[in-house]
């Protein structure tokens, strides 16, 4: 195991609070949606977490599982399967009933082309779940896209700014929000809504995409000129966390970095890392899509994964040529056009 592998195991461990939590926590723990980018994380910090901390709890994965030996690596893991697609309603209904659940479902890549698609796995399938786990407790993934862009100079909006969702994957993304809402006044179902903005793994995110454009000496899109980012792991850890901060009515929460942070700044420290002069194309504008994740931080504290370490990790991975997805997260897309 390389270096840079054996730091990347290091950084999915369970921290105490993490293992302090799941230890209070009632009930088993399903993940809707868990072979999506994060979820297979997820679920396996959630394994780790429950081990450490000695009690007896299940982990429960559902997915279509479409990626070959997926479900076999969560089995093996500990982790409990079940293939299903969840708008299949006859499937979501042969599900286990759980105490917490972990809403990963979603889509946002290609939505352009697919809007009925989007919408029916966004706004119409959460309707569906609220009312499979009435009896639950829900942490819903969502994102920062409902925010408005907003000047740079706010330092990102906090969680009582009023969505302005722009484009039909956004428009269906705060669908879903308000469905969760509507079932969790409807049924008093303890619910927290997970706005996160740029989570980053080895795999994927804003800070791989900045690396390999610099490496590879491609121009980088400064028309979104400042990002917020968070390291996969601490987002995991968090959103874990929240099943014991659900609400009715339901609690919204900015989940991301403590940084308000400039692509230029970004290329320029993977430019002097790699011994390259970043190109780029276009220019910062006023406003940026940012998150202000102050209120996550007083419940969780700050993010374990500072940034500069984030940084020195993703150009490691790349000079490495370590194994990447091909999910882009088009960061500097300011239309709502995915």
């Amino acid at each position: 195991m390389t270096n840079i592998q054996q730091l990347k195991q290091e950084l999915l461990q369970p921290s105490e609070a993490l293992i302090s939590d799941l230890a209070k926590l009632d009930g088993d723990i399903l993940i809707l949606g868990v072979g999506g980018k994060m979820g297979p994380a997820l679920a396996k910090l959630a394994r780790q977490a429950i081990a450490k901390a000695g009690v007896n709890k299940k982990v429960i994965g559902v997915s279509r599982f479409s990626e070959a030996g997926l479900q076999e690596e969560l089995n093996d893991s500990g982790i409990e399967t079940y293939a299903a697609d969840l708008l299949e309603d006859e499937q979501l209904q042969l599900l286990p009933d759980v105490k917490n659940v972990l809403y990963l479902a979603g889509t946002k890549f290609g939505t352009t082309g697919k809007e009925s698609f989007t919408w029916a796995m966004n706004t119409y399938l959460p309707g569906r779940v609220a009312q499979k786990y009435k009896n639950s407790r829900i942490v819903v993934f969502s994102t920062g896209n409902v925010y408005p862009l907003s000047p740079v100079s706010w330092g990102g909006v906090a969680e009582d700014r009023l969505p302005e969702p722009v484009g039909e994957y956004a428009q269906s993304c705060l669908g879903r929000e308000r469905l969760f809402q509507y079932y969790s006044v409807k049924y008093n179902i303890p619910t927290l809504i997970f706005r996160l903005n740029y989570a980053n793994d080895t795999g994927y995110g804003v800070l791989l995409e900045i690396a390999k454009s610099v490496k590879e000496e491609r121009a980088i899109d400064l028309s979104m000129g400042h990002v917020n980012v968070i390291w996969q792991g601490d987002a995991n850890e968090m959103a874990i966390r929240s099943l014991h901060h659900c609400e009715t009515p339901t609690k919204i929460l900015n989940i991301t970095g403590p940084e308000t942070i400039s692509v230029r700044w970004l290329a320029g420290e993977f430019g002097k890392i790699f011994g390259k002069t970043p190109l780029f194309m276009n220019e910062e504008q006023s406003t940026a899509l940012l998150n202000n994740a102050a209120e996550s931080f007083r419940i969780f504290g700050y993010p374990r994964v500072p940034l500069k370490r984030m940084i020195e990790l993703l150009a490691a991975w790349v000079q490495e040529g370590g194994q990447t997805l091909n999910k882009p997260t088009h960061f500097q897309e300011r239309k709502g056009q995915f």
